[in-house]
């Protein structure tokens, strides 16, 4: 099933918008901006491969 671009386009913005540095507009240059959103989507993207809150996988414990 294909997406709507529009839909796509504001699925993004919403997950930039968890940033807290990218709720404003404070940036001063356009190339601080973009590398800002470089930065929260590979946040985004390393918190999806490895997940911080993830079950830890199951381990059997030594009888005492």
């Amino acid at each position: 099933m294909k997406l709507p671009i529009r839909w796509t386009v504001e699925r993004t913005f919403a997950w930039l918008g968890t940033c807290r540095r990218l709720t404003k507009d404070r940036e001063e240059s356009v190339m601080s901006a973009e590398a800002f959103i470089k930065l929260a989507m590979i946040h985004l993207m390393l918190n999806r491969l490895e997940p911080k809150y993830a079950d830890p996988e199951f381990q059997y414990h030594k009888a005492a």
